[in-house]
């Protein structure tokens, strides 16, 4: 069932058209993904959508009695009451509905209402109705599910007394959005849901969203969280906009089919047209062909000319060039201890840094990953421990929130006053390479957009030609695309990382290593992100068998039986998943099949075939061959279910 419909839509400002022509369908329980680049429309689109603004062109049709949550990227709770009061607000009329049950269970044991039996019956009536309305609305679980949700985004049982003025405004936006997640609207508009939350409330984010039971429309630059949310993808590109059915990985190589098909169509159109148009200039004169030529031009200027597909906007285009190599040893740090004056936030902290290795920073917000970063560079004291660099190192550093960009100066003024003795063409160049061309290196600093800024900085970067890069949530303001850009430059990259980011689809592209940070440790681990969850997960399975071993077997060593039961555990997830998977591919073979077998019975039945002794000989073999093929599919199905079953058991 539809449940919102956008035709036609437009926004524009002034000449400048930002989209037209759009289109777009939400169904009940879909997952959609609306994605482009920055200024391309999302933000100003989910508003329109959401009957905040009105578009331009076109219309927005909805399902009657349709309820839309809208949470944009900057919204926040204020409120006078406690973060309880304020959340439980939420469930007001089934509290209300829950004191009526109450009157009504009250009423009936009234004895002047039993002594009326219509009155009575009513009265139960009445009394059954408001006991079904309080099941199908988890009269009897909402608050169990309040606390899951607030345990959710960080908000524990010694916060829920706490008056929200005074959570810090990081705390303020995730408050919103546990309230608008607690409505249970039908269709949930989030814009950039994914910002400033750390990787943990992420994963329970996504978790959470997977059961939700409206529909989703969320812009995101995460591509992780997409991956796992979307069912379907909308995007705007070069102000139109193209429907995906499929998560994002899906999106981008179904994107690429369909741009190299658009190509093979356009340069088919183009061969034909050049032939026409030769046919006509070499015969229109001719009085035996005129009239050919004739029909042949007449065709040109009806033709629906195609314009040549564009792959999309222009991307950024830069690299991290180093001016001189490190030493092996880029950094040690040993037993170091971090925070601000004597209220430390993590400790001990162990680092040994070589050169070329790129280490992603992780862990819960507030544990101290920036106050690390501020630290080795020293614009923090180290609490203590000892903090040491190998030789020949240039430390480059890039600040999430752009403090190192000037308050007054132009984008030229910004790079050229750093590099004076670079000519303005080159400058001009190097800008240009970060997407500033023409005008917008007139702009000043504060009138730039969030992404906009961080190119700048990253601009700055480049050219310090540093062999050690500290970068703190680089990936922040910028688009999917640009993003992409940046880890294709920080791969290259011949110098170390040291780098802080929330975005796992970043972490798990750039890091050879993960560094976590906690209260009591830190915690070293040689891989990519997928290698660190994968490797705490199977911390935290051996540390619960362990506890199950203790409690069951105190004869046999807890750990060394906690440690046999995982493995053996872990290799029949192993078969269990392997079988699934085969099952899976087999279905789909299968499904091809039927659709195929479907396609040639239906052509046996066209008169142009049945009338074709020959035609009819050809698929009658082919729909043979197909049906042995697929009774032999069927019997590979049902060995991989039995042995499935069996392992089950």
């Amino acid at each position: 069932m539809i449940l919102l419909q956008g035709q036609n839509l437009a926004r524009h400002f002034g000449p400048t058209v930002l989209f037209e022509q759009i289109h777009i369908t939400i169904q009940e329980n879909e997952r959609i993904a609306l994605v482009g680049r920055n200024g391309a429309g999302k933000s100003t689109l989910l508003k329109i959508l959401a009957n905040l603004e009105p578009p331009d062109e076109g219309t927005v049709a909805k399902r009657k009695n349709l309820s839309v949550g809208y949470l944009d990227q900057h919204s926040a709770v204020d409120s006078t009451k406690t973060i309880w009061e304020e959340m439980l607000s939420v469930f007001d009329p089934i509290i209300q509905l829950n004191q009526e049950a109450e009157k009504a269970a009250l009423a009936l044991a009234d004895e002047a209402l039993i002594q009326d039996e219509v009155a009575f019956v009513e009265a139960l009536k009445r009394y059954d109705f408001l006991q079904l309305e309080l099941q199908k609305k988890n009269a009897y679980g909402y608050e169990s599910e309040l606390r899951s949700v607030l345990h959710g985004f960080k908000f524990y049982e010694e916060d829920y007394n706490r008056p929200i003025k005074q959570l810090s405004g990081g705390q303020k936006t995730r408050l919103a959005m546990a309230k608008i997640l607690l409505e249970k609207n039908d269709l949930l508009i989030l814009d950039e849901p994914t910002n400033h939350l750390d990787i943990e409330t992420l994963a329970w984010l996504e978790n959470y969203l997977l059961g939700y039971p409206g529909a989703l429309l969320i812009v995101s630059h995460d591509r992780y969280f997409l991956d796992k949310i979307a069912t379907g993808v909308y995007e705007i590109s070069q102000n139109k906009i193209h429907q995906y059915k499929g998560n994002y990985s899906f999106f981008l190589k179904e994107k690429a089919a369909r741009l190299e098909q658009e190509m093979k169509q356009y340069e088919k159109q183009q061969a034909e047209i050049a032939k026409l148009e030769d046919y006509v200039a070499r015969n229109l004169v001719r009085a035996s062909t005129t009239k050919m030529a004739q029909s042949r031009r007449k065709r040109l200027e009806k033709m629906d000319r195609m314009d040549r597909p564009k792959a999309g906007e222009r991307s950024a285009r830069f690299s991290f060039p180093i001016e001189r190599e490190s030493g092996n040893v880029v950094l040690m740090l040993e037993d170091g201890a971090i925070g601000y004056d004597d209220t430390i936030l993590s400790a001990p902290i162990q680092m040994d840094v070589r050169k070329r290795q790129a280490i992603g920073i992780v862990g819960p917000n507030g544990i101290g990953k920036s106050t690390l970063l501020k630290t080795l560079i020293k614009e923090l004291p180290l609490l203590n421990g000892k903090l040491h660099y190998g030789t020949n190192v240039d430390i480059g550093y890039y600040d999430q929130e752009l403090k190192n960009l000037s308050t007054n100066k132009t984008v030229l003024a910004e790079i050229w006053d750093l590099h004076p003795t670079m000519n303005e063409k080159d400058v001009r160049s190097m800008l240009g390479s970060f997407l500033f061309t023409g005008e917008d290196v007139e702009k000043t600093i504060p009138s730039l957009s969030g992404g906009e800024k961080a190119r700048l900085s990253l601009c700055k970067l480049a050219l310090e030609a540093n062999n050690l890069l500290m970068l703190d949530e680089p990936t922040n303001h910028l688009d999917i695309d640009s993003k992409e850009v940046l880890e294709n430059a920080l791969i290259e990259y011949d110098g170390t990382l040291l780098f802080i980011s929330h975005d796992r689809y970043f972490i798990n592209r750039i890091a050879t290593s993960v560094l976590e940070l906690s209260a009591e440790r830190s915690s070293y681990y040689m891989g990519d992100y997928d290698y660190y969850v994968a490797k705490k997960q199977e911390e935290e399975e051996l540390a619960r068998l362990s506890k199950e071993a203790e409690e069951v077997d105190t004869t046999e060593a807890p750990v060394e039986k906690a440690k046999t039961d995982y493995h053996l555990q872990k290799e029949r997830a192993k078969t269990e998943r392997k079988l699934i998977r085969a099952i899976e591919a087999l279905e789909a073979s299968l499904h091809e099949l039927e659709e195929t077998i479907t396609q040639v019975e239906h052509k046996l039945t066209l008169p142009e075939v049945f009338g074709d002794h020959e035609e009819v000989q050809k698929y009658h073999d082919q729909l043979l061959k197909l049906q042995v093929k697929q009774e032999q599919l069927m019997e590979e199905w049902e060995a991989e279910n039995l042995a499935l079953e069996e392992l089950m058991e």
